[in-house]
């Protein structure tokens, strides 16, 4: 056995680990790699991705320049898509209601070797609270007979395809993603799990059959006859028995709480005006074990599940609209590729192991989350809670050539705030910036000292390390060593 970075193992194949004799990982988890660079052509043509280190060859050299700082994209000065051989990506798919998991990978004869993760955060439950607070302001000004305008009545008809503002932005961001990774490499295949939820068993709590899908969670029961026979006709924040019991959220329904059975219990009138609108979690602080006691007696809420279901068709048609090849595959399939390749539970590594594969050679060691920010607000008025204003911002949001959300660096020489500073700026017309890094927010920096990277696109950006798990990437040996994962 010749030992060092290249050993040869007893048939004279090259091994993957420095340390053959460690523990072994299951089928398909060799290891971890660095996230991949973008290219581009001379004329903004995609390329195929190549290594941060090849990169770095190519800036120092001068034959390739910064085109886009996050996600990194270089572009090329003496190459032409035309003179270069193509292999391609293809793009795997994990929707979900809060986080979307989206993997760039290369396959070969059902081999893959993941290239880049990104985690998609996105903000429907924003937009459901933001609609839900307006609803009552523009239903007040329809009450108040002040007819600016001439009624409509005859064209609220919803078209066909109609999704909830919420639910269309899980759609739309999604899309949004996969057009710029079409953009920034040849796209052949996306692959997407299609997952379907059973809502109905979900609530039930067990596996229904025949007639049971036709009796809901009150079959022989009214509403309130159902709630005083589950909490045993006592309250339950305080337990007294015997005093007049209302019904009330347990999720305030003005902080997104449900009407569903689950949502409801019983309280005394007491509890019941001195909770309000508070959330359990705030009313229950000091008693522990009744917070445990009323979340286990209440079920989880069916939302999240109820909008992948929503959204799942949508998504699918989108993607058809592409012109790409659009594989799908269950969630059961995605779990059992995770199972026989030892990855952990993650969205971008459920999104790699999308659809029909056999062996997942790796993938990246880190993941690009990209959390949908939003690009701010038409309206310059800041209000009390009564309506009345109460800020005025400027008229336009430029300040010294810089937007709230753009990503910039600060070099900052002297001072309490010396140092480089890398981060979210948000402008004050003063031309003192405050700017969101990593590890904190650094407030009243000049512009002098603030450089342009990016300009805001609508989505703010961070790393973290992909999920790990030890079965897949076992430990080094003693003395340490390189092994799998690398030790870095």
């Amino acid at each position: 056995m010749e030992h060092g970075r290249g050993e040869i193992g007893a048939d004279g194949t090259r091994l993957l680990r420095r340390h053959p004799d460690g523990a072994t990982a299951p089928e398909g988890a060799n290891r971890e790699v660095h996230p991949a660079v973008f290219v581009l052509d001379s004329r903004g043509r995609p390329l195929d991705l190549c290594h941060p280190a090849r990169a770095r060859r190519l800036l120092a050299a001068g034959r390739a320049v910064v085109h886009r700082h996050t996600p990194f994209v270089i572009r090329l000065r003496d190459r032409a898509a035309t003179d270069s051989t193509l292999q391609g990506v293809e793009v795997g798919i994990d929707p979900g209601s809060k986080h979307t998991g989206i993997a760039v990978f290369t396959e070969r004869d059902g081999n893959r070797a993941g290239t880049y993760s990104i985690q998609l955060d996105h903000r429907g439950g924003r937009i459901r609270d933001k609609l839900s607070a307006r609803a009552p302001l523009r239903r007040g000004r329809r009450s108040r007979n002040l007819r600016y305008r001439a009624p409509r009545f005859s064209n609220r008809t919803k078209p066909k395809g109609w999704l909830a503002p919420s639910l269309r932005h899980r759609v739309d961001t999604t899309m949004s993603w996969v057009g710029r990774l079409r953009r920034w490499a040849p796209v052949r295949a996306v692959h997407v799990e299609r997952v379907a939820f059973d809502t109905h068993a979900m609530s039930a709590g067990k596996p229904l059959e025949g007639v049971a899908y036709q009796q809901g969670t009150l079959a022989g029961y009214e509403v309130r006859e159902y709630l005083l026979a589950k909490w045993g006709r006592t309250c339950a924040y305080c337990g007294k028995q015997d005093v007049p019991l209302n019904l009330d959220h347990i999720h305030p329904r003005s902080r997104g709480g449900s009407d569903r059975i689950s949502n409801l219990a019983l309280a005394c009138i007491p509890c019941n005006q001195t909770k309000n609108a508070t959330p359990i979690e705030e009313f229950l602080a000091g008693e522990p074990k009744v917070l445990a006691r009323i979340m286990a007696r209440a079920k989880a809420p069916l939302r999240d599940a109820a909008a992948v279901n929503a959204t799942r068709w949508a998504l699918w048609r989108a993607l058809e609209a592409t012109g790409l090849p659009v594989a799908t595959g269950s969630g059961g399939r995605t779990k059992w590729n995770r199972t026989r390749t030892g990855a952990a539970k993650s969205h971008t590594l459920d999104a790699l192991h999308v659809g029909h594969l056999d062996v997942v050679a790796g993938w990246p060691s880190t993941v690009l989350v990209v959390k949908a920010t939003g690009r701010g607000t038409y309206c310059r008025t800041r209000t009390d809670k009564y309506g009345f204003p109460r800020l005025r911002l400027p008229r336009t949001k430029t300040v010294r050539g810089f937007q709230t959300g753009d990503l910039v660096r600060a070099n900052v020489p002297a001072g309490k705030k010396a140092g480089v500073h890398t981060g979210r700026v948000a402008v004050r017309t003063t031309g003192n910036f405050n700017i969101t890094t990593r590890h904190g927010t650094v407030q009243g920096i000049g512009h002098r000292h603030v450089r342009m990277l990016q300009r805001a696109d609508g989505y703010g950006y961070a790393t973290h390390s992909e999920t790990r798990h030890r079965a897949a990437f076992p430990p080094p040996p003693e003395g340490g060593g390189l092994h799998a994962g690398g030790n870095r």
